[in-house]
This record gives structure tokens, C-alpha cells and sequence, in this order.
């Protein structure tokens, strides 16, 4: 059994333990880029998860037998496109319905076209729906459609679902722990992306243009197979470092500045996210190596508590504390006005240098599905946030802690413009952890002696 097929099975079971029903997960519709030209299709992750199937226009329909409906079988079914050579000459190979179905493992494969007779029939008498609930309102009013044709047939016995699921709220759980084929995926995409990172560093040098750099790192994702970058590249030098977002990639490399990239491929689906910071002429100066040693010692710190059994909220905790005291003891803060380590901490006063998390989920999207906190069924919880859960083996995050010094009044002018991140990729393991994308230096001494050296 393929792992697509596997978790198919998995997620019948799902539905099958909420009493059965039909769950239908559409892919991703192609989308116009600009007259008559599209956007490079990609597939959604969903579909895809559950599939392995990259055409556009398919839905996946998975039917469930329950304890109240004892009579429905269980099924797999596929809708895609049909097999047409002539438009095969223009747009490529397709599977066409029954090469698809023996080719991905489904029970039955049908026409996109017949999508909507199928739906109405495989809904009478089904207890429930499971679909990606308010996502799209083409799905939606397709659902309703479905809906309304097995309520007309109500006087000849035949009852509508009477309950509605978000498909995806299953989903999410089970994508969040990744299975053997995906960490071997992920970890060629760090592998990868890694590498590229390297290059990046090998080649910079004062009087290039961020956009260049960004060429070195789309290079080397291609050259190793790599489909897609998992999203756009931030190349951003100077005072850019200090927007979070930033995406323009088109400055000028300056002596003495530095540059942060964050940059990772997509391969075969799966995403990789690695930030590196590094002087563009191969030496930190003096404030510069005095923040970035800061920010990788807090990267340790969270690293080190990115293990089973700690909350994700942990993590994020023991990157703060780390920078916090850093921001006190080199003066970015001013211990005589923000007080203490525990009062910057209680007040989120470092927040000024540093406002976001510490990570995220990683996965088939590079801001991965799954909550960040647990569910619970205590009525007495009710209206009262979550816990944040517990990190378990099979998940996979990012750990990314920094510091952004933006010009103000009160901070070391020496500080001024510096922006720093580091960004590995992190799978919780039974006993602890492994940092996928190790393979990029992230020492003082390392990263010198690359950029120099070339």
C-alpha cells in the first residue's frame, strides 16, 4: 500500500469513528496570470497528501461506512480529467480516469465531467458530509447543488446528510506528524536548500545586487531537482534586513553591510526554510558579531528545547529570555528605564527588536497546518484559551529567532540598521531532536571563512 493510499485509509477510519459518511477534497484550480498566459500550476497540498496525483481539475471522494449506515461501502474515488491526446499535444501527458486509478490505488476513477451526478447519488442516505467547509465558494455552491438534488428526492425515501464535517480539521492532525517518506523528502530539501545557502555565501561579494544573489539560490534549487522555491526568496541587505518581509531583492550589496536571506525549495510538495545572516565582505564588525552571536545562542537555547514532552510555547519562551538578557547587557535596552530580565520579559518590551515567533510548523506548506494548541473537552475550559500542546516525534518546525534594529531615539547608533535571523529546520525525534538543515554553517568562524574564500 502506498502511503497515499494509506492515509486515504486513515482518514476513513477517521470518518468512520464520527459515523461515516462522504468527505470530497477538491485540488487547486489553475489561475490566469495575465491575458492568456497562467500562473505555474501547483497542486493543493490536501489533495495532494492524499493522492500523489499533480493534474488540475480532480476531486478525490472518499466514501465511509459507518455503525449507522451499515449498508454504504467503503470507496476511493478519484474525478479527473479525460484522456485527450489533442490537447496532450499543447498542455502535456494526462492519466485520463482509469490510468489514474490503477496508477494511484483508487477503487474507482470517474470523469470530472460526471462530478456532479456522482456526488448526488453517493450522498442519498449518507449521514454526513465531510468537505473543506467554507474554503471555496465554487465548493460551496457546488455542495449546495448536491444537497438540494437529494432533498428532492425525499417523498421516494431518500434523506439528505444531516451532518457537515470540515474535512480538514482531520487532516490537519494527521499531516502534522510526517511519516518516514516525508522527513526522507524533507531532509533532501534542506539538504538542497542548504547547499544553497552555501553558494549564495560563496558568491557574494560588494557591488553585486541582492537579485543576483537570489539567481545563485534559484540555481541551485533547479539544478537538484527542486521544483519550485517554497516561496519567495528574501534577499535583503542593509537596513532591508530589518523588513521582515521584505521581497524586492534589488540593491546594491554594500561593504561593511550585511545580508540576510531566507530562502528554501519545495521538493516534490515539501517545503525547507533556512534564514542565514552573513557580511557581505566576509567580516563582522564589531556590533554586527555582538547581535549575531545573540541571536544564535538563542537559537541554541530554543533548539535545545525543541524535544518531546516540552510545550511549543517553550520554545518561543527560551529564545526570549536569551535575547531579552542580550538586549540588556549590550545596551539596546536600558536597564535603568525597562527594569529587569523578568520585567522586559512580563512587559514584551524586546518586542521593539524583536516581534515575531520563534517558528512554525513545517511541512507539505512552509507555514504548515495543525494547531498550536490542544483540544479539550473539559466544559469547565470552555472560553478559556488552550493550552499550548506538547511537541511529539514526527513533528517538524522551524526554529527562527532575531533581532531588527530600526533607527530610534535612546538605541546605540552602532546598532542602527542591523538585521539578524538564523531559521533552521527542527523534526522532534523520541529522544530529542534533528536539525535537518545542519549542513549550513551558522558559527562566526564558519561563516567567515565561506564568504572569503569563496
Amino acid at each position: 500500500m502506498t502511503p497515499y493510499a494509506t492515509r486515504r485509509a486513515h482518514l476513513i477510519s477517521q470518518m468512520q469513528a464520527k459515523g461515516g459518511g462522504v468527505a470530497i477534497i477538491p485540488t487547486a484550480e489553475t489561475a490566469a496570470r495575465n491575458s492568456d498566459a497562467d500562473y505555474p500550476y501547483r497542486h493543493d497540498s490536501y489533495f495532494y497528501y492524499l493522492s500523489g496525483f499533480t493534474e488540475p481539475d480532480a476531486v478525490i471522494v472518499l466514501v465511509a461506512g459507518g455503525n449507522n449506515s451499515p449498508t454504504i461501502q467503503s470507496q476511493t474515488l478519484l474525478f479527473c480529467r479525460d484522456k485527450n491526446p489533442e490537447r496532450e499535444i499543447w498542455d502535456g501527458f494526462r492519466y485520463g480516469p482509469e490510468a489514474a486509478r490503477t496508477t494511484f490505488g483508487f477503487d474507482a476513477a470517474y470523469s470530472i465531467d460526471a462530478l456532479n451526478s456522482e456526488m448526488a447519488k453517493l450522498l442519498a442516505n449518507s449521514p454526513a458530509l465531510f468537505a473543506p467547509l467554507g474554503n471555496s465558494t465554487k465548493l460551496d455552491a457546488q455542495i449546495q447543488g448536491w444537497l438540494q438534488a437529494v432533498r428532492q428526492q425525499s417523498r421516494i425515501g431518500i434523506s439528505a446528510p444531516t451532518a457537515m464535517h470540515d474535512v480538514y480539521t482531520i487532516l490537519n492532525e494527521m499531516r502534522l506528524f510526517k511519516d518516514e517518506n516525508e522527513i526522507a523528502l524533507m531532509q533532501r530539501a534542506a539538504d538542497i536548500s542548504a547547499e544553497a545557502h552555501n553558494r549564495a555565501m560563496r558568491f557574494t561579494q560588494p557591488g553585486m545586487y541582492e537579485y543576483q544573489i537570489e539567481a545563485e539560490l534559484l540555481h541551485e534549487f533547479r539544478k537538484n531537482g527542486a521544483q519550485f522555491p517554497a516561496y519567495t526568496p528574501i534577499v535583503a541587505s542593509g537596513a532591508h534586513a530589518c523588513v521582515l518581509h521584505y521581497n524586492a531583492n534589488n540593491a546594491q550589496l554594500k561593504d561593511g553591510d550585511l545580508i540576510l536571506i531566507d530562502a528554501g525549495c519545495e521538493l516534490d510538495s515539501y517545503a525547507a526554510d533556512i534564514t542565514r545572516t552573513y557580511p557581505v565582505n566576509g567580516r563582522f564588525s564589531g556590533p554586527q558579531k555582538a547581535l549575531y552571536e545573540l541571536v544564535l545562542a538563542a537559537q541554541h537555547a530554543a533548539i535545545a528545547t525543541a524535544i518531546p514532552g516540552k510545550r511549543y510555547s517553550e520554545i518561543h519562551a527560551a529564545a526570549v529570555r536569551v535575547l531579552a538578557q542580550g538586549m540588556l547587557d549590550i545596551g539596546l535596552l536600558n536597564k535603568n528605564t525597562v527594569g529587569t530580565l523578568d520585567d522586559v520579559i512580563a512587559k514584551k518590551t524586546y518586542q521593539q527588536f524583536y516581534m515575531h515567533g520563534t517558528g512554525h510548523w513545517l511541512g507539505l506548506d512552509v507555514h504548515d497546518v495543525g494547531t498550536y494548541r490542544e483540544a479539550t473537552l473539559d466544559p469547565a475550559s470552555e472560553g478559556q484559551e488552550k493550552p499550548w500542546r506538547h511537541l511529539q516525534a514526527g513533528m517538524v518546525l522551524t526554529v527562527e529567532p532575531g533581532v531588527y534594529v530600526r533607527p530610534a531615539e535612546g538605541v546605540p547608533e552602532q546598532f542602527w540598521n542591523i538585521g539578524i535571523r538564523i531559521e533552521d529546520d527542527v523534526l522532534i525525534t523520541d529522544n530529542g531532536n534533528h536539525v535537518l538543515s545542519q549542513t549550513a554553517p551558522t558559527s562566526v568562524a564558519e561563516i567567515e571563512a565561506m564568504v572569503r574564500n569563496k
